[in-house]
């Protein structure tokens, strides 16, 4: 009969072998889901040159938030509802 200390090594050894590796970063990511805010997500992404923080549907319409690197200058958040 195994001990439980070999069972609980074994059960961390499966656990840890179960873990994905994260996915390398891009300077985009958009996802898509039901009310797909991808569009306008890319037209505000484009339009600002920020990164994309996250895209929501809301409604008719999508508010996107992104960070705008500034001049020297810590980014800020901007935050604009697009219509779908």
């Amino acid at each position: 009969m195994a001990s439980f200390s070999s069972i609980a090594a074994a059960a961390l050894v499966l656990a840890g072998s179960s873990v994905l590796p994260a996915p390398a970063p891009t300077s985009t990511l958009v996802a898509r889901a039901n009310g797909d805010c991808s569009e306008a997500a890319e037209e505000v992404v484009a339009k600002t040159g920020g990164q994309l923080l996250s895209a929501q549907p809301s409604g008719d319409s999508c508010i996107i938030t992104v960070l705008v690197q500034g001049n020297g200058q810590r980014p800020r958040k901007v935050t604009m509802k697009v219509p779908m």
